[in-house]
């Protein structure tokens, strides 16, 4: 199966680094997911990772992707090289693994599409490196040890830069992004599915705007500044 990768996907991965906060999506269907990224983007987030979690999240990305163009939409829960061609035909412009399968990185390299794959082991980061990835997500965060973790690891590779994801919330998200190891962070409690569900897109852009706050001055405050 052939697929075109998306536009422009060099930096990709440093642009998270400016962001440095990931919002970890969850959605039903096209219209939640525009709704959501309308209310990261009045938060001042221009980033959201849509996970391949529900039936509608390939639609929800297209949609993004469409209305949207000004954000920085990308896949999450990639298990398979077959979901690597659906989430890139659907526009994502990056991929986010909960693991590491070797499959799956060769084919978001093939390609073309930048892949983060979640790593729990020092095993999974020299595998990782191995495969040419020098940016991994740490995954579950915080089951593995949080903060104290990502120094551990750290030490023997500093050349790895890390996206702990599992457990960061507002209120250890300052402890996370102190880390010099730490591209950025991600994390749902800006948007929880409750609020999603209840339609209360308003907190979500409150929860993004004070999140945004704590990781500034690296992260962009508007959309148009991500260009």
């Amino acid at each position: 199966m052939s697929v075109e990768p998306p536009l422009s996907s060099a930096g990709t991965v440093d642009r998270l680094g400016v962001t440095r906060l990931v919002p970890v999506v969850v959605v039903d269907d096209a219209e939640q997911g525009v709704a959501v990224a309308n209310a990261l983007a009045d938060g001042g987030l221009p980033v959201a990772e849509v996970t391949f979690r529900t039936a509608g999240a390939r639609a929800a990305i297209a949609a993004i992707v469409k209305e949207r163009p000004d954000l920085l939409v990308g896949a999450g829960t990639i298990v398979s090289p077959e979901q690597v061609d659906q989430a890139v035909e659907a526009g994502a412009r990056f991929l986010v693994s909960p693991g590491i399968s070797r499959a799956v990185v060769a084919r978001a390299q093939e390609v073309g599409v930048p892949i983060v794959p979640g790593c729990a082991t020092p095993s999974d980061i020299m595998t990782a490196l191995e495969l040419g990835l020098t940016t991994v997500k740490l995954f579950p965060a915080g089951v593995l040890g949080g903060v104290a973790a990502l120094k551990a690891f750290s030490a023997p590779f500093p050349q790895v830069r890390f996206v702990p994801t599992g457990g960061v919330s507002a209120a250890n998200l300052p402890d996370f992004l102190a880390l010099d190891a730490v591209l950025a962070v991600g994390g749902s409690w800006m948007v929880e599915k409750s609020l999603v569900a209840a339609g209360d897109f308003a907190e979500i852009t409150r929860r993004s705007r004070e999140a945004v706050a704590v990781a500034a001055p690296q992260t962009l405050t508007t959309p148009e500044a991500a260009r």
